[in-house]
């Protein structure tokens, strides 16, 4: 559904946006979304209005049945089916209609969490790496929430170690079914579910995901949790006693259990980090509409300086998670368009591509969960004392947002990754990572030359330091990789900072990619804002990542070789910044007129 050749977009590599530049005609934006994907996400947001917004504090006291009951209204107009084949009775839409579904469900934590768990952890593992008969015999009740589903994962001795888990799978004597036993923690849906998709170790050793069903003997939730946020969900232990499971239900390959734990991650840290986009937006109006209705010293509190300055910095970062967000979606796309979901060889094709973006969607799922906890913190803020009261929303989402950043992998885990799997893709030879760092350091010895930007197009002087940006990760990457080797995994903290600097590469070429779109279709003069929103997060976002670079740096190399890399880290990010007051206030003014975020 995307403005680009399948072709073309198929060309582009996950994390290659360090090592080359592209074009704003290669993304997708939400100023792409075709009149179906706009018919999808008016059906959601109507769904959310006339059903869960006035259910919001039933959300909380638990009504018996209620979760139940909305799961089926909303599998009744497909909207938990998204992502599922039409020959399972689902929708078989594009990841644009995926995550616009979850930015409209993300209106209340509880029933995002709710509705997630069930339209993706739920249903995917089986929908991806079922067997045929796997697939017929659940995913149509799944899809149209006639069953809820869950996926059982963690324990209480291994949350972000999940694949080691001590649920053990031995073979009955029979040779028939497998007996579980373990208790698993954390369980979305739990107390609800009537399938499990469980991960135990056969024998004690692999790791394995099998189908269980909640009525199988032996099998036990829990009691709810008592949590922090989302008391309007639920969320249990499960309890495995000698719980047989007929070995016709092991869900894909024994032993293999961590590739359908590690691909149903990218989906979730996707939808999860789309969804951070609507809470955020979500939240902007709230604090936009008490901004205009509450005085002090006899002035509205939306004409003091430091509340727009909060205002316009929430809009500049929603631009740049928004950008993030379509941009991603829209690559998955690419390498899916033509594909028939319902053939055997569909589930492989979707995996790869979700593995090829694995990068993106860790960048998504950080960065959407820590603007949306800026954004959320900031509107408390804004609304002062009544901001803590629980008779208003905001306390609430306060609390409900917070657990976004332990979701699908903390982010400190999904930190890792992302260095991770650069660096495992540059040595296989997939990422022209390590020779582009290598040009880089090869700088030192050198002068060095800036790239020649046009300084008459738009945005000029922000593309030339993106550039500089760019350098300045493989700079870092380069200097590291260079002393440590083998024993960078060691640097946590040296790899927290370049995951940092490449997150923020990521969203700042995605911003001003996006506005030069803007540009390009309807002129600088109608774009301004767009323009204001991307230079006011590029110059955060820079100042951002010297700093983080510097402290890198300083770890990495000492004397001579750090005066070096730093003198290389200025010049690199040599600017002379905007008036971010001002582009801060304009945005702002722009959302207070229009009464929401100002942009798609």
């Amino acid at each position: 559904m995307a403005t680009v050749p399948t072709n073309t977009r198929a060309l582009i590599k996950g994390g290659s946006f360090l090592v080359e530049s592209r074009l704003p005609e290669e993304i997708f934006t939400p100023e792409d979304l075709t009149d179906q994907h706009r018919l999808i996400a008016r059906t959601a947001e109507e769904f959310v209005q006339k059903e869960i917004v006035p259910r919001i504090r039933e959300f909380d006291e638990k009504k018996p049945g209620l979760l139940r009951d909305l799961l089926r209204k909303a599998g009744e107009l497909g909207l938990t089916a998204i992502d599922v084949p039409q020959k399972y009775g689902g929708l078989e839409l594009d990841k644009i209609s995926s995550i616009l579904v979850s930015e409209k469900m993300a209106r209340d934590g509880s029933w995002a969490s709710t509705v997630g768990a069930q339209a993706g952890i739920g249903i995917l593992p089986i929908a991806l790496f079922g067997t045929e008969d796997q697939k017929s015999r659940y995913v149509p009740k799944l899809a149209g929430a006639e069953w809820l589903g869950a996926y059982s994962l963690s324990e209480a001795g291994s949350g972000s170690d999940a694949l080691n888990c001590k649920t053990t799978a031995r073979l009955s004597p029979d040779g028939k079914h497998y007996l579980l036993n373990g208790t698993k923690m954390w369980v979305t849906n739990g107390g609800i579910a009537d399938v499990f998709v469980v991960f135990a170790k056969v024998d004690g050793e692999k790791c394995t995901a099998v189908i269980v069903g909640r009525t199988f003997p032996g099998v036990t939730p829990g009691a709810e949790e008592h949590k922090m946020g989302l008391h309007g969900s639920s969320t249990t232990p499960l309890n495995l006693e000698n719980a047989p499971v007929p070995v016709e239900n092991v869900l894909g390959e024994i032993g293999k259990g961590h590739l359908i734990a590690f691909n149903i991650l990218n989906v979730g840290r996707l939808k999860l980090g789309a969804g951070c986009v609507g809470g955020c937006k979500y939240l902007l109006a709230e604090a936009l509409k008490w901004a205009k209705e509450r005085e002090a010293f006899g002035r509205k509190i939306a004409d003091f300086g430091l509340i727009k300055e909060k205002l316009g910095e929430m809009v500049a970062r929603v631009y740049a998670i928004e950008s993030i967000s379509y941009r991603t979606a829209g690559m998955i796309d690419g390498l899916l368009e033509g594909i028939d979901q319902g053939v055997p060889t569909a589930p492989e094709e979707i995996l790869k591509a979700l593995a090829q973006y694995a990068v993106e969607c860790s960048i998504l799922k950080v960065m959407g969960t820590e603007t949306l906890d800026y954004v959320a913190d900031e509107t408390v803020q804004i609304f002062g004392g009544y901001g803590f009261s629980s008779d208003y929303e905001v306390e609430r989402v306060y609390r409900d947002q917070r657990v976004n950043r332990i979701f699908e992998g903390t982010n400190e885990i999904n930190r890792l990754l992302i260095t991770d799997m650069l660096m495992k893709r540059s040595m296989k030879g997939e990422l022209a990572l390590i020779p582009a760092a290598k040009r880089v350091l090869d700088e030192v010895l050198g002068a060095g030359s800036a790239e020649e930007v046009d300084a008459d197009r738009p945005l000029a002087e922000e593309i030339r330091l993106l550039a500089g940006a760019k350098n300045v990760v493989l700079l870092v990457a380069g200097s590291a990789v260079q002393k440590y080797m083998q024993a960078l995994a060691e640097e946590q903290e040296v790899i927290g900072v370049l995951s940092d600097l490449v997150m923020e590469v990521y969203a700042v070429e995605s911003a001003l990619l996006r506005t030069l779109k803007a540009v390009a279709r309807r002129g600088p003069e109608a774009a301004t804002r767009e323009c204001d929103a991307a230079r006011a997060y590029a110059y955060e976002a820079l100042d951002r990542m010297e700093a983080g670079a510097r402290r890198g740096l300083a770890r990495i190399a000492e004397g001579d070789t750090l005066r070096t890399h730093l003198a290389l880290l200025k010049r690199f990010l040599r600017r002379t910044p905007p008036d971010v007051i001002e582009l801060r206030r304009r945005l702002a003014d722009r959302a207070l007129e229009l009464n929401r975020y100002p942009f798609a």
